[in-house]
């Protein structure tokens, strides 16, 4: 990396920071045009808008207690070697059609597979290129079809979030796309700055929860005479050019940030309650409480609801957002003696009624078929549980996706043959083996899949996703 790129690079990360950062006056100033904003929906405004909206579950959730075979045979061996973590066969929320269930705890979920609207995604991992479990076992760690530095929580979030195999690769497949297909905002991250939404040139747009003010302090309506001189002063700095390039992107950033930060400001305010007959306030009443939804995931996929319904005032026919759910590491207290308590159960409880009420609430405004959420995980957890009542890190891992657009109703996949030591477990040696399944699927297929129906060309999907040339004719996985 040259002294300029790595300039840019803490120039673009302190205009984030900056916008963060900023002070309460935004809010009270635009609140008015916030409500407004939401409610400009011209009949043009659907038409041809696609957004991508990633969930990702940091800490590596459990995929063999989120997706269960309930056929007699293949549910027998899951209780036969997940013991005490095994969930009772009528517990399961019922995935008719298949031979499938749902932990109990995504109930929710249960109406949204009725009305074929979510699709299981089986064993999917981050891959090179296809691989057998013979030839991960006879090539050395370090040739580039094995994956960097498996089974470690950071490496694996980088090579999720980046559709990679190599640990150093800097910038995140969704920011990637965004760049790619022109969006007109970037990547826009309601859940921290991960590596997800980072291009070669753009940071993610960051914004707080509902209620949060997104803007500069103080200074979006000066009346004091110290602060208009002062925005005065950063306007006229912001305005000027540098014959340092890198100084002139600096001052690009911290204008299109102010536009941004006078555009979306009052949108970010709003809360549950501050719209008299809201539709998505309707939508998210199961989890909201005296006017704030409960659960952190649900905040945020409120956030992107009223970002998607404010369409006009976000801009852009084409959107890619980011959400995160923290606290998946359950090594141990991954559950109690009621399938319904323990850490697994109550994160996916929040995880499925949040995804619920989103799922509601884009239909309520038309726009079910246009928006679709995806899940990513770091990795995995063992099949074989450790002696704590908890799970390991593993590799491949099953993932939901949701919208009106999926071809919901059925499971998409190879499902792992649930045998420690088995084909699918990448162990050998007595001491690894714990189900630690090889991938079937890779991060590549999947993420082409779902750029694929957002309008990404074959040759645009090369670009974004290098590694997916390497899979062949099967390219996409057909949940969408």
């Amino acid at each position: 990396m040259n002294q300029h790129t790595h300039s840019l690079d803490k120039l673009l990360l302190n205009r984030r920071r900056w916008l963060q950062l900023s002070g309460s006056t935004l809010a009270g100033a635009f609140g008015v045009a916030g409500l407004s904003a939401l409610t400009q929906t011209p009949a043009n405004a659907q038409s041809g808008y696609k957004a991508l909206v990633c969930v990702f579950l940091y800490g590596g959730n459990d995929g063999c207690n989120t997706v269960i075979p309930t056929d007699t045979t293949r549910y027998n061996q899951y209780a036969g070697v997940r013991g005490a973590l095994a969930l009772p066969r009528s517990s399961l929320v019922n995935l008719s059609g298949t031979d499938h269930g749902l932990h109990p705890a995504l109930s929710a979920l249960a109406p949204v597979w009725a009305d074929q609207g979510l699709a299981p995604v089986f064993n999917v991992g981050p891959l090179f290129a296809p691989l057998t479990k013979a030839e991960f076992r006879g090539l050395p760690a370090t040739d580039a079809r094995i994956p960097q530095n498996l089974f470690s929580h950071s490496d694996q979030q980088v090579l999720w979030e980046s559709a990679s195999t190599q640990v150093v690769e800097r910038t995140g497949w969704g920011g990637r796309a965004a760049a790619t297909l022109g969006t007109t905002n970037p990547v826009i991250s309601v859940g921290g700055n991960g590596r997800f939404g980072l291009s070669a040139l753009q940071t993610p747009l960051v914004l707080p929860e509902p209620g949060g003010t997104f803007g500069l302090n103080g200074l979006e309506n000066p009346t004091w005479a110290p602060e208009v001189e002062r925005r005065r002063a950063l306007d006229t700095l912001y305005a000027g050019s540098d014959t340092n390039a890198v100084l002139n992107a600096y001052m690009g950033q911290q204008r299109d940030a102010l536009a941004m930060s006078a555009r979306l400001g009052a949108l970010v305010a709003v809360r549950p309650g501050d719209q008299a007959g809201s539709a998505l306030d309707a939508a998210f009443a199961p989890i909201t409480t005296n006017g704030r939804v409960n659960t952190p995931i649900g905040r945020q996929l409120y956030q992107v609801a009223k970002l998607v319904q404010g369409r006009v005032t976000v801009q852009g026919s084409r959107q890619i957002f980011f959400a995160q759910q923290g606290g998946f590491d359950n090594h141990s207290g991954q559950i109690a003696a009621n399938s319904l308590e323990g850490d697994h159960a109550r994160l996916l409880k929040a995880l499925g009624d949040a995804m619920a009420c989103f799922y509601n609430a884009m239909k309520a405004i038309g726009m079910g078929d246009s928006v679709t959420l995806f899940t990513q995980s770091d990795f995995g957890r063992t099949f074989k549980p450790n002696n704590s009542s908890g799970t390991d890190h593993a590799w491949g891992n099953h993932q939901l996706v949701m919208g009106g657009a999926v071809n919901g109703g059925a499971t998409y996949g190879t499902f792992p043959e649930l045998v420690v030591g088995g084909p699918d477990d990448v162990g050998q040696d007595p001491w690894e083996l714990h189900g630690r399944w090889l991938p079937k699927l890779s991060v590549d297929q999947y993420a082409a899949t779902l750029l694929g129906w957002m309008g990404a060309s074959e040759g645009q999907l090369d670009s974004i996703l290098p590694n997916l040339r390497n899979f062949g004719s099967a390219r996409r996985i057909g949940f969408l």
